[in-house]
């Protein structure tokens, strides 16, 4: 009876110690979501200009950006702010949450998570520069010269931050392809001859979520299809050096295992 009571004050004593750490984690990560808002929100109207400069580029002659909220000159702002906050603090989020979840994971499990986790922030913040540098110079214009006659196009800066964040997400989404495919191999979902052998599939695949996520024109879409399938092959790539490094290490580690016995 005493030992099931000390067992039981003891796995209370983990679980808040776990939940204590998970605070700091929080916390940590919350201070440096405010400390780069506010130099963010300083300079919210510039952030907002440079984030719609590749449409202000590209609008009719005498056409300009407009706001229908009271507020509206004000939020939007805000919230870009806020969101390239985000943008900046990620890494720091990524590793509190890192910090607090390696301790569980075996020591090959981390050899493996460390290149995965910093591979998809830089890949998410390359396909947000891919959106904004390549993709919105070829998609505002065509959106602005499929204004039918008569209409002034004049689009809401609450509504153009609704499209840039969705263009910015899901083109930092679809560059985390590599990762993908390595997690895909490494758990033993799907193995590397069987994705080398459904490249056809996968086109097919590629091109539908990329007619998804882009405007209906076929320039935009080729824009993202072609990034995501090279991506594809590179994740492939990746997987099967990596999957023959795994296979090395647990033979090296079998080896010793026997030697030592």
């Amino acid at each position: 009876m005493a030992s099931e009571k000390q067992e039981e004050q003891l796995a209370e004593g983990t679980l808040m110690s776990h939940l204590l750490e998970l605070r700091d984690r929080l916390l940590k990560a919350v201070l440096a979501l405010f400390v780069a808002f506010i130099p963010c929100a300083v300079f919210a109207n510039e952030l907002f200009a440079f984030i719609a400069q590749p449409l202000i580029d590209k609008l009719p002659k005498g056409s300009t950006l407009l706001t229908t909220s009271v507020v509206g000159s004000f939020m939007t702002p805000f919230k870009v702010s806020f969101y390239v906050a985000l943008f900046i603090a990620i890494p720091v989020v990524l590793y509190q949450i890192w910090a607090f979840v390696a301790p569980g994971l075996y020591k090959r499990e981390k050899r493996f998570a460390v290149p995965l986790l910093v591979s998809s922030v830089v890949l998410f913040y390359g396909g947000v520069a891919f959106a904004y540098y390549l993709v919105f110079p070829v998609m505002f214009p065509f959106l602005i010269a499929t204004t039918p006659t008569g209409v002034l196009y004049a689009p809401d800066i609450a509504n153009l931050l609704d499209f840039v964040l969705t263009m910015f997400f899901a083109f930092g989404v679809a560059f985390e392809v590599p990762v993908a495919v390595v997690l895909l191999v490494l758990t033993g979902i799907v193995t590397v001859d069987k994705l080398g052998a459904n490249r056809g599939y996968v086109i097919i695949g590629i091109f539908v979520v990329a007619a998804f996520l882009t405007p209906p024109d076929a320039i935009s879409q080729i824009i993202m299809a072609v990034p995501m399938y090279l991506l594809y092959e590179g994740g492939v790539f990746m997987a099967r050096i990596m999957q023959k490094m795994r296979r090395e290490s647990a033979e090296a580690a079998e080896k010793e295992e026997a030697e030592a016995n």
